[in-house]
């Protein structure tokens, strides 16, 4: 580990894990189509204060996440790398801020540097890092706040005290322009406890309204422009978004409390072997400030999201980061001391991972066929088996060589983000990512007069490669039904029994692109309320429908 030189390896584990594979398959539903759209309007309407989804009211996030990606599509483009570019770099830079904390809390280049490399090869990191959403970006966020607030205790002069304080304030307000008042509470949850217990609340109570008055100076703008724009967004954005999916039986993604518990175990794959060695280490220096810092980060924030009714797996990503640094802390321990038994038995956890998944591979290709015996797919298969191939061996290598070759890991899951989207069955790629779709019939579609659609994903995707909002919504609203309530926005809802007298008045005008996702009873009743004729293509359970203008 001494001749290793941290900063290129993590750059070029960034660039060959995180760039190169942007553009490398389409856009996933639902996520990746709503996020492109909606910044991608901003980009065309210049209305960088209220975000619209197909011309709609979508105030379920504030503008500020949309900002970044809409930012990447101005420099990139408006296609797929342009899109993810704000994930990928905000993820690097998260990687970053561990390497950086790391050398602040032990002052050694070894655990600076393990503790980076962890943190960029957790699976939940390294796949949210090539897909586009705000969980990236507002863990960042968090991550320079808590990071700014450790920086700001262990200042030894006053000026760079001050400057730590100022960081977590601008980044509390970039948190809060990404994802809400959660980017408040989260530091605040953690620093009142470590002041407490460090007998340090005075400092806390002298320097806190600094980063609160930096935070309201970075959010304020923003919050007054859309007050103004739009007075209704703050009562739907506080009520809905933050008290209705806490705490409502209602709410979106209903799960258990224990939720989190498995999902964070499988989130740091390929080191979850490392877990049990790390919380016992931690519970051992639970006395040690660097070490109840990171604890009360890793644990209090999982605690809180565990109190949620609504809960997705990406909602821990801020957890990651502490669990990385006490892993890492871990780690160097182990293979400074020779202790080699706990980094084998993650290499070997790997390895029967790996197997289970090639054996479960061959079985369902022999008796339930996922892929086809095309051309194509079988190069997908192969890569496939090359993906788990490589999993398996790089982590035998850590098993069998736990001292010197303890980093394979990420050699095996810097391959599975890298080749996964491009080793799925057609019926994966056709069904989710209907962007494509779109894209191998762009010329004919660019030159329809009006667009529908029965499903929001389709809807956007159609939306963001034609550069074209108005995309009609038939009998579908999901997350648009609070934006089509306004009166300029009800028109864009085509009901079940209006869609004939619909299409018949959209074809006096020309041509008309429909765009179905025809996958259970309720969709195929929506298919058959369409008229006959057209050109139709079929990809997966999407059909694409050009009926030409009338006579």
């Amino acid at each position: 580990m001494n001749r290793l030189k941290p900063l290129p390896i993590l750059l070029l584990a960034f660039v060959a894990f995180y760039l190169l594979p942007l553009g490398l398959h389409g856009l996933w539903t639902p996520d990746e189509t709503r996020y492109a759209q909606i910044s991608q309007e901003m980009l065309q309407s210049g209305n960088w204060v209220a975000p619209h989804f197909m011309g709609i009211r979508y105030f379920e996030k504030p503008a500020g996440g949309y900002w970044l990606i809409a930012l990447g599509q101005a420099v990139f483009g408006q296609n797929l790398f342009g899109v993810r570019i704000a994930s990928a770099v905000t993820s690097g830079l998260s990687v970053l801020l561990a390497y950086l904390i790391a050398r602040r809390l032990w002052n050694d280049p070894r655990k600076s540097f393990a503790c980076a490399l962890l943190y960029l090869s957790f699976g939940l990191v390294a796949g949210q890092a090539g897909y586009s959403n705000l969980d990236p970006q507002f863990t960042l966020w968090v991550n320079l706040s808590l990071v700014a607030l450790w920086f700001a205790l262990e200042s030894a002069t006053t000026r760079a005290r001050l400057c730590a304080w100022a960081v977590l304030g601008l980044a509390c307000g970039m948190g809060f322009l990404t994802k809400g008042f959660l980017a408040w509470a989260l530091p605040v949850l953690i620093a009142v406890p470590y002041m407490l217990w460090q007998r340090r609340l005075g400092e806390l109570l002298r320097y806190g309204p600094l980063a609160m008055a930096v935070a309201v100076l970075v959010c304020l703008p923003w919050a007054l422009a859309i007050h103004l724009q739009e007075p209704d967004f703050w009562r739907f954005f506080f009520w809905n978004e933050h008290i209705r999916r806490f705490s409502a039986d209602n709410a979106q993604h209903v799960r258990p409390w224990w939720f989190f518990l498995p999902i964070i175990a499988v989130s740091c794959l390929p080191w979850a072997g490392l877990l049990p060695a790390t919380l016992r280490k931690t519970w051992q220096e639970k006395r040690q400030p660097a070490i109840t810092f990171l604890a009360l980060w890793l644990l209090l924030p999982l605690g809180f999201f565990s109190l949620s009714n609504g809960k997705l797996p990406t909602y821990i990503m801020p957890c990651l980061l502490p669990l990385a640094l006490l892993m890492g802390h871990t780690l160097v321990d182990l293979i400074s001391t020779g202790r080699a038994r706990t980094i084998c038995l993650n290499g070997l956890l790997n390895f029967v991972i790996g197997m289970v998944a090639m054996i479960g591979l061959i079985y369902l290709q022999i008796a339930r066929p996922l892929y086809s015996n095309s051309h194509a797919e079988m190069f997908s298969l192969s890569l496939a088996f090359i993906v788990l191939l490589v999993w398996i061996l790089a982590n035998l290598l850590q098993a069998f060589r736990p001292l010197t070759l303890w980093a394979m890991p990420v050699l095996g899951i810097g391959l599975l983000v890298t080749l996964l989207p491009a080793s799925m069955p057609a019926w994966i790629a056709d069904n989710e990512m209907p962007d494509q779709f779109v894209l191998e019939h762009l010329e004919e579609l660019q030159q329809t007069h009006a667009l529908l659609s029965n499903e929001l994903s389709s809807a956007s995707a159609l939306a963001w490669r034609l550069k074209r909002p108005e995309v009609a919504l038939y009998d579908t609203e999901g997350e648009l039904r609070y934006g089509l309530q306004y009166a300029g926005a009800m028109r864009r809802k085509v009901e079940l029994e209006e869609v004939q007298p619909w299409l018949k008045d959209a074809r006096q005008q020309g041509s008309v692109g429909v765009l179905m996702r025809v996958n259970s009873t309720s969709e195929m009743r929506e298919a058959g309320q369409l008229p006959p004729g057209g050109k139709r293509y079929y990809k997966g359970c999407l059909e694409l429908i050009i009926y030409p203008k009338s006579p």
